[in-house]
Formats: structure tokens, C-alpha cells, sequence
């Protein structure tokens, strides 16, 4: 598996990270392994991405990083984007994790789901405490809508991003 690669990019509510992995078969997209929400500055976002073993700075991201960055920028100022299609990187993920993060990329924008839904989707039902943590846990916060996951009765329970 090739090294990690990051760029930062400046949004509406600060500075993003996001991190991929090339494919070793160049036909196929990169596959992101990290998403980094704005931390307090973008050098503290940065130190948050460097963190990842052998993570690299690509100052020309490829394409189709390219291409996500512009729709998480128009995401971040209310413009709903469905990041469903987005190549994922889950490999450093649990098998419990990677079938949490699939369920949870299963919701479409606009809608929620509770822990305990989300648990019982994957055929773990009373798993809404291990559910809650996996996605506290999330590496692509908003690529993967933790974010869209809630407590009983609709309120807030845990959530990735700091």
C-alpha cells in the first residue's frame, strides 16, 4: 500500500485536510483514508494530519481530489452533497467499524438515524453504545456522516469531529 498523501484546502468554516491513498491501479480513483475538520488553525490541522504514518503533502492533488474538495466546499455552505460515491480507504478500520461506516454512508443527506437503528441495520441490534463509538472513531468525518447518526429521541450523542 503507497504512503498517505494530504492537502489542506481553506472552506467557508476554515481550514480542511483530506488524505488518500493512490491505488496501485492507476485506472481506479484515489481512496481517501482521513478527513480533517477545521481545527483552530490551519497549522493545528495540519499537525493533526501529519500524525498519520507517512503522511506526504501533495501540493497538486490529483483530479479527483481536486474534484471533492470543491464539493466539500459548496457541502460546507449548505449546498447538500451525497458523498456516497466517494472511494473509501477502510483497511486501518475493524470489521465492526467498516460495517458501521458503510451503514452510516447509507443515509442520504438530509436524513438521520439513531445509534440503535444504525445497529439493528447491520444485524447488531443492542449494539447502539458500540455503534456510537465506531463512529467516534470516524477517520472521514463527513464523507462518512457521523453526523447524521443520533441519539434516541433525535438528540445529540457523539460525534467525530472535536
Amino acid at each position: 500500500m503507497n504512503p498517505a498523501v494530504y492537502c489542506l484546502f481553506e472552506t467557508d468554516i476554515g481550514c480542511c485536510a483530506v488524505l488518500w491513498h493512490d491505488n496501485e491501479n492507476a485506472s481506479l480513483p484515489p481512496a481517501i483514508v482521513a478527513f480533517q475538520l477545521p481545527e483552530a488553525t490551519p497549522e493545528m490541522t495540519e499537525y493533526r494530519v501529519t500524525r498519520w504514518p507517512g503522511a506526504t503533502h501533495a501540493p497538486n492533488p490529483p483530479a479527483t481530489i481536486t474534484t471533492l474538495i470543491k464539493r466539500v466546499r459548496r457541502h460546507l455552505i449548505g449546498d447538500l452533497q451525497d458523498f456516497r460515491d466517494v472511494e473509501l480507504d477502510l483497511e486501518s478500520s475493524g470489521p465492526f467499524a467498516q460495517q458501521v461506516y458503510e451503514a452510516a454512508r447509507a443515509i442520504a443527506p438530509g436524513e438521520t438515524r439513531s445509534y440503535g437503528a444504525l445497529a439493528a441495520s447491520i444485524n447488531h441490534p443492542g449494539a447502539a453504545r458500540a455503534v456510537g463509538q465506531a463512529l467516534g472513531r470516524n477517520p472521514i468525518g463527513l464523507i462518512i456522516p457521523c453526523h447524521r447518526v443520533l441519539a434516541a429521541g433525535r438528540k445529540i450523542g457523539g460525534f467525530s469531529a472535536h
